[in-house]
């Protein structure tokens, strides 16, 4: 058991104090964030919209998040990765706080578009911030512990905030989520000054500067992450309505269900990414795995009425998110190069925003049309899709002379 605990315990070792203090404050930003897991159940049992309407203002969330990385990115480069976090967290944790006042289908579309480009401009940051504190071959390991930190948040909030809903209301996430945001900046202000960082030459034998959108590969590695991500994003939409209508599931067990995947992250990713270094398997390969883990997370859903499938479900998906995040992070940062790394982390981040902007209104007009298991089998095959391109990628990446790890 002593031993267990030992190697557990080394693979958190030589990681930075700077890593830790960031992990730190993103812990208490995710951990106050208890409104996005139950939005759209919020959307639909307190504002009494539809499920494509639902689609709508999550599409406009999209749109946000796309605007949001974008500019997150340029003021990366421009005035900093400190900055760029602290600004986002602060103005995004007033915009939480804003958003349960509006009441009207248009005026939530503006609020929701506003109040992700605030708060996602964080996410290239966080990444670029990641690599600058980070020691030689640690970059992929101090990412899985600002995951860990996410996840640790984020599995204690909707646990919390389930709660909160059944015995209060919808209305003090909002203020919880704005105040653990505006928290996390204070914090972030006063432990973590910003310093020069000497960027590391790692991994890249290419050097020009190439844009990220002039780079095939990197575009490559963008299209799999969108369709990758747009199927990912139905465990923020769809699948807890699904829980709700097809399960009879309240907001507190919800809560729960969602806690496996926080709780599990916390426990298993970091001993499982050092084992995956370990045996030296390609950061492609892992991508590769980790969407097939995810793909059998949702064909699992139409095999039984069972309960417990839920249960599996998730676990198989956790899986796939624990193998893929932090090695598609990881080699998207190994693929771009010095001066250009917010705006290749800022493209990165924006697969995801364009999966929110496809995949809820996608996945909300699908169920609600045809089924949710109609909806399960689609996000299967996009993600067998996946798979082959991700197979592609490491193919043309081991031939390549530009690109030492793959």
């Amino acid at each position: 058991m002593r031993k267990i605990y030992r190697n557990y315990i080394d693979n958190f070792s030589g990681l930075s104090r700077e890593i830790w203090l960031l992990s730190l404050v993103t812990f208490i930003n995710r951990a106050g964030a208890m409104v996005l897991p139950f939005l759209s159940l919020y959307l639909v049992s307190e504002k009494g919209f539809t499920k494509p309407e639902v689609g709508i203002i999550m599409t406009c969330y999209g749109v946000g998040s796309i605007f949001g990385t974008i500019i997150g990115g340029k003021l990366t480069d421009g005035i900093g990765y400190h900055k760029t976090i602290v600004l986002s967290l602060l103005l995004g944790g007033l915009g939480f706080i804003g958003l349960q006042f509006l009441d009207t289908f248009y005026l939530i579309c503006v609020g929701m578009f506003l109040l992700i480009l605030l708060a996602d401009a964080y996410r290239p940051a966080v990444f670029v911030a990641a690599e600058a504190y980070s020691k030689p071959g640690n970059v992929t390991r101090a990412i899985a512990l600002i995951r860990l930190a996410i996840n640790l948040g984020f599995s204690i909030g909707p646990v919390i905030g389930g709660i909160i809903i059944t015995r209060i209301n919808y209305a003090s996430l909002f203020w919880i989520d704005g105040v653990t945001c505006a928290l996390a900046s204070l914090l972030l202000f006063i432990v973590l000054k910003p310093k020069k960082v000497v960027l590391k030459e790692k991994i890249i034998i290419k050097k020009e500067g190439k844009s990220p959108y002039k780079n095939p590969l990197y575009i490559l590695l963008f299209l799999i992450m969108v369709l990758s991500s747009i199927t990912f994003v139905q465990y923020f939409s769809v699948v807890p309505l699904f829980y709700k209508d097809v399960y009879l599931l309240s907001e507190d067990l919800i809560g729960l269900l969602l806690f496996i995947n926080g709780a599990i992250i916390v426990i298993f990713e970091m001993p499982l990414v050092g084992w995956l270094e370990r045996i030296k398997i390609s950061k492609t390969m892992a991508l590769l795995w980790g969407n097939a883990f995810l793909a059998a997370s949702f064909l699992i859903l139409n095999f039984s009425s069972w309960i417990g499938v839920l249960i599996i479900g998730m676990v198989l998906m956790t899986i796939g998110e624990m193998i893929a995040s932090p090695f598609s992070s990881a080699l998207a940062l190994s693929m771009a190069p010095k001066g250009r790394k917010g705006s290749y982390m800022g493209l990165f981040s924006m697969s995801f925003s364009i999966s929110h902007l496809v995949g809820h209104n996608a996945g909300m007009n699908l169920s609600d049309v045809y089924g949710y298991a109609f909806n399960w089998y689609v996000m299967f095959a996009v993600l067998i899709v996946v798979c082959l391109l991700s197979l592609w990628l490491y193919g043309i990446l081991k031939k390549s002379s530009e690109y030492v790890e793959y």
